[in-house]
């Protein structure tokens, strides 16, 4: 895909930086909108259907929290890449943000450059309209359709927001295979990206909640694996 094709949302109520991160972003020639509330951010994301959101949290007429869940539940907007850019950095709220379906956490206050290099990270994790994949996977009895980002457990669909799909579909590639964690962050989240230490463990609870605990196996101070059996434990 290329740059221009792009899509990205601003959400932040300081026009300080509004321009800032705009500037940067239209120099790598990024299309970017921006909203300086919640609410204006939302109807903004449900028109243009962005790649990429950037989310502050504190905000007026609807926090950044709200605003991800909202966008969550809109059924364009499932897949969207959101990031949260605050200067919040308690870990409750890096839990909450990625509770909300967030995708990746970023602190404020960040250079440019380098908050630049991050969403290209992030932005490279977008499937290459050159790249082709197998769309469908069936593993056990759980069906995964990598096209649409949705798993078939039975006759039951799931939505996955893209983070959580990503670890299950890498947890799942090699059922019984223990994930170690600095492997599941670099292959999920990218190692240019920083995230908190919970960021497995907020993502791996909310696949057991959807998916089915006994599917998920904690290995103690190494990761995660996936158990295509509910006996295999």
């Amino acid at each position: 895909m290329k740059t221009s094709q792009i899509k990205i949302l601003l959400v932040d109520d300081e026009p300080d930086i509004l321009e800032i991160i705009s500037y940067n972003l239209k120099s790598e020639g990024y299309e970017v909108f921006t909203a300086n509330n919640g609410s204006d951010g939302f109807k903004i994301a449900k028109k243009i259907n962005p790649h990429l959101i950037l989310l502050d949290i504190m905000m007026p007429k609807m926090d950044g929290i709200e605003t991800c869940e909202k966008i969550r539940k809109e059924k364009n907007l499932q897949h969207v890449l959101i990031t949260f850019l605050t200067a919040r950095g308690e870990d409750y709220s890096q839990v909450a943000g990625f509770d909300a379906g967030a995708d990746d956490y970023i602190t404020k206050p960040i250079k440019p450059k380098v908050l630049v290099s991050k969403i290209k990270s992030l932005l490279r994790r977008l499937k290459s309209d050159n790249i082709q994949e197998e769309v469908n996977t069936k593993i056990g009895d759980i069906l995964i359709n990598r096209e649409e980002y949705v798993i078939f457990k039975g006759d039951k669909k799931i939505t996955l927001p893209r983070k959580e799909f990503e670890l299950f579909s890498l947890l799942t590639s090699k059922p019984g295979k223990v994930f170690k964690r600095e492997v599941i962050l670099d292959s999920v989240w990218g190692h240019e990206v920083v995230v908190g230490g919970r960021t497995i463990d907020v993502h791996i609870r909310k696949l057991r909640e959807k998916i089915g605990d006994h599917y998920f196996k904690t290995v103690k101070g190494v990761g995660y694996k996936f158990l295509l059996e509910e006996t295999d434990k």
